[in-house]
């Protein structure tokens, strides 16, 4: 089992311990509740798998900790995503892969003493929404509708304006003269993709060649596939050289999964198995207890007057 906690979702992965195949797979948004939402998708795993013994590993920004609480195997987030892709699609030469808070670009080559894909070079973005699920989020506000109807607006845009990419704050300055204007909702939301591949690009690549084949991963390609045919015209890539995984929203905690015995050969006597139930055990979230008065710190402001 592969856990990938992210800044806007968990995702659960199981496959089978000797081919590799994908038994079942859940993507679920925690809503900034992620021990709560992760213990509620063991629940459900322990459902179909009950007895079922497992080896489990733990990845994503937030996955420190949980793999802390479940005493599982913590695996980085590009490890996995090395592992899965290098199982999946060997021919890739980069991966692009966009969370609910993150970009992340990622550089392959072929070792040839090894004879396996070896990751070679990483850029990621730091604590800001550019270019990332939560700036489709920002931008869906400010036109009124709701995040999963972004790709159906997107895919109707006929003009493309210059939106900034850095943030949902430069957006907004460049977004709210053009609504003023009369500009379409379908041109600003096609304009918003554009703004986070150029952003991408530009922010992330850092004068490193994206060389094809491309793999496009994480929540945001997923579910907005005219996202992909933007970075596709921006890197002029021939459809030949794109690669849309299966299921890319859940693709790193499938690399956590196929990872564990990589990177945790199991010794003889000595196994870490666990089961889904045991595994909820550790996760369960304690009640609130009522709170301590003497223990609260002094509040910075006591009285309105104040």
């Amino acid at each position: 089992m592969g856990i990938d906690v992210g800044s806007t979702t968990v995702k659960v992965v199981i496959t089978d311990a000797g081919t590799k195949d994908v038994l079942y797979a859940r993507y679920v948004r925690h809503n900034a509740r992620q021990q709560e939402t992760a213990a509620s998708l063991l629940a459900e795993a322990e459902k179909q798998y009950p007895n079922q013994q497992f080896r489990a590993a733990v990845c994503g920004s937030g996955g420190r900790t949980i793999a802390e609480k479940l005493n599982v195997h913590y695996i980085q987030e590009v490890v996995a995503n090395s592992a899965a892709v290098r199982a999946l699609y060997p021919q890739v030469q980069t991966a692009i892969e966009l969370g609910g808070q993150d970009a992340k670009v990622v550089f392959f080559h072929y070792d040839e003493q090894k004879k396996q894909l070896q990751t070679s070079d990483m850029r990621m973005n730091g604590s800001c929404a550019g270019g990332t699920g939560a700036f489709i989020d920002e931008v869906a506000v400010l036109l009124n509708v709701e995040t999963e109807q972004f790709e159906a607006l997107a895919s109707r845009g006929q003009n493309v304006y210059d939106i900034s990419g850095r943030g949902g704050g430069f957006a907004k300055t460049d977004i709210h003269p053009m609504l003023l204007s009369g500009a379409k909702k379908e041109d600003i939301a096609l304009s918003t993709f554009h703004a986070i591949a150029k952003q991408t690009i530009g922010g992330l690549a850092q004068g490193l060649e994206l060389a094809p084949p491309i793999i496009f991963e994480g929540g945001p390609l997923t579910f907005n596939p005219t996202l992909i045919v933007t970075f596709a015209k921006r890197l002029r890539l021939k459809e030949e050289n794109i690669v849309r995984p299966e299921h890319p929203e859940t693709i790193v905690a499938y690399g956590t999964a196929i990872a564990i015995d990589q990177l945790f050969p199991e010794e003889e006597g000595n196994t870490d198995m666990v089961t889904l139930r045991e595994l909820m055990g550790r996760l369960a979230v304690p009640e609130k207890s009522s709170r301590n008065t003497e223990k609260t710190a002094k509040p910075f402001v006591s009285s309105p007057e104040e």
